[in-house]
């Protein structure tokens, strides 16, 4: 599996090691063994998985607060998105800043979104089904959303805002600027800068 950073510090892509033949591919898609060699050592406790059937469904910007935080390991099962993190930890350097991967089936390339991070993502091509491991169980009451058209972030998402497919929660989270992050930036992560 290739490590590779983005943009964005802590924010990682995994692509795995894909191996073809006359019946198809297999692929590992994730290995806890060869994260921790890389300082990536986070225990998944849940797998997530959404069916989003129109072009242009946009989930996010979502997040879920302490104690429950959540780092999410993200991979599409069929389809393409555009996959987004933003760094919410107050004091980080990178604070308010974002990054977005394109992330499809037929690449197999999964994006680590850390805890202190919002996520979200929007479709490419219909009925697109993208599956994400968890570090901590869904908790309601730490769950949360930031708006994902918000001008202070800039995010180019790729679409208009107005013909995005959203949910209820995601038209009524508050901008930016008037949301209070309840994630601290403590220093690097453990693979930060690492050359995996």
């Amino acid at each position: 599996m290739q490590i590779a950073p983005t943009s964005l510090s802590g924010v990682v892509v995994l692509t795995p090691r894909v191996f073809s033949d006359a019946r198809g591919r297999f692929c590992e898609t994730w290995s806890r063994a060869r994260l921790a060699e890389a300082g990536i050592d986070i225990d998944f406790v849940q797998d997530n998985e959404s069916l989003s059937r129109p072009v242009g469904t946009l989930r996010g910007l979502h997040y879920q607060s302490p104690p429950m935080a959540q780092a999410k390991l993200v991979r599409v099962v069929a389809g393409a998105i555009l996959d987004v993190a933003v760094d919410v930890r107050r004091g980080s350097p990178r604070y308010g800043q974002w990054v977005g991967v394109e992330l499809s089936a037929d690449s197999g390339r999964q994006l680590l979104v850390p805890a202190g991070f919002l996520h979200g993502f929007v479709t490419r091509v219909p009925d697109t089904v993208v599956g994400y491991k968890c570090s901590a169980p869904y908790a309601p009451e730490c769950d949360g959303a930031v708006a994902f058209g918000d001008p202070d972030l800039a995010i180019d998402w790729g679409l208009d805002p107005a013909a995005a497919v959203i949910s209820d929660k995601d038209a009524r989270a508050p901008r930016f600027r008037d949301w209070t992050s309840p994630f601290d930036y403590t220093g690097p992560l453990p693979w930060e800068g690492a050359d995996a």
